[in-house]
């Protein structure tokens, strides 16, 4: 088995078709499709079917398709990193990143840089090294981080999730290693006149309420609502594969209810304007005082996101992308708070322990200042 082998079914499979490969790779079609078939005897089994107008894959090409990725994304790395050191001390990092995330925490858990300065700082410090910035979902980065499209993601996730086997969050996490950054709590901002924005608190369900010193939240007003109370409302949320969503969503199961999210939108600013337009009540990190909203804090339980960064462990980092994480590391410490410079970092298995290390801000973030809102947990 051959890379260029695999270059070529990668590019075939991507186009749904041999003469476009060819023309891409700067090769004949003949060679591409001849190259392809030993790699077919090889595996023991045809990768493409080719008995239609477009070529398409088989099972057996759709299992091999991401192994080939990873393995061409691998080689890759392995000349950019003999590259670095061999003394270019040039690189270039992918770097993910949830919609509108800037990695504001709540004013409890201390006060840091947004990602923007941080990134400039970085760029200071290293010059010769460049990265590009790219904003999807949780669930596209993931895929991304496991097929070498992206180096390093700032991702939101449910807090429960962990990777493990017996996890009730995502299961998706399994090779990659997290470093949490902070917890988002989420509230729900009601449209002024929506039946929600001013109905009683009510019970709680046992365990689950906050401290009485925690009701309320600065210009709401409002005492906590209870998740359950969402039941049967238009609900405005980020779309499924989102960190927010999930969240949203376990809560609501927890609560013995359901969602039934009517309007979708990538980033809180947007959940916020569709909310304060009377399209439903917006579930999302604080939005502070916006107009025609009415905010509630949320509680049993409360709706918590977890903002962290993530990069593969099952390869190694290039010295572009392990400066960058260093450097992250160092600028957002994490609730668990500063950690030693060069400690291991938070695999995925054990990310929720590190999550939790400090006293858990789950009631009293449920009142966090608006400065969560700058904060996306997709």
């Amino acid at each position: 088995m051959e890379l260029r082998q695999l270059q070529y079914f990668v590019t075939v499979a991507q186009h749904g078709s041999f003469t476009r490969a060819a023309q891409l790779l700067h090769l004949t079609q003949p060679g591409v499709s001849s190259q392809i078939r030993q790699l077919e005897r090889e595996l023991g089994h045809p990768l493409l079917d080719r008995s239609g107008r477009t070529v398409r894959l088989t099972p057996a090409g759709e299992a091999v398709l991401p192994h080939a990725r990873a393995a061409l994304a691998s080689a890759a790395a392995a000349r950019r990193t003999a590259a670095e050191f061999g003394g270019l001390r040039r690189g270039h990092v992918r770097l993910g990143m949830v919609a509108g995330a800037a990695l504001t925490p709540p004013s409890e858990l201390g006060t840091f840089p947004g990602l923007a300065t941080t990134l400039a700082a970085f760029r200071q410090e290293h010059p010769g090294i460049d990265f590009s910035l790219a904003e999807d979902t949780t669930a596209g980065m993931l895929a991304a981080l496991r097929e070498g499209r992206l180096d390093l993601a700032v991702i939101g996730l449910p807090t429960a999730a962990s990777g493990r086997a017996d996890d009730d969050g995502w299961t998706t996490l399994a090779g990659l290693t997290l470093h949490t950054v902070l917890e988002v709590p989420l509230v729900a901002a009601c449209p002024e006149h929506h039946p929600l924005a001013d109905v009683p608190a009510g019970p709680v369900p046992d365990g689950t309420a906050c401290d009485a010193d925690s009701h309320g939240t600065p210009g709401s007003g409002t005492d906590p609502l209870p998740v359950a109370a969402l039941d049967g409302h238009a609900l405005v949320s980020t779309p499924r594969g989102t960190g927010m969503r999930t969240a949203l969503e376990r809560a609501l199961a927890s609560a013995g209810a359901s969602a039934a999210v009517g309007v979708e939108a990538a980033a809180p600013p947007q959940l916020a304007e569709l909310a304060a337009h009377s399209l439903g009540v917006a579930v999302l990190p604080d939005p502070g005082t916006v107009p025609g909203l009415r905010v509630r804090p949320l509680a049993g339980p409360v709706p918590l996101v977890r903002i962290a960064l993530a990069w593969p462990s099952e390869r190694p980092a290039a010295p572009p992308t392990a400066a960058l994480v260093s450097h992250l590391r160092t600028a957002y410490p994490g609730p668990a708070g500063p950690q030693a410079s060069g400690a291991t970092s938070t695999s995925a298995a054990g990310a929720v322990d590190a999550a939790t290390a400090a006293p858990s801000p789950m009631c009293r973030s449920a009142a966090a200042p608006s400065s969560t809102s700058r904060s996306s947990g997709k």
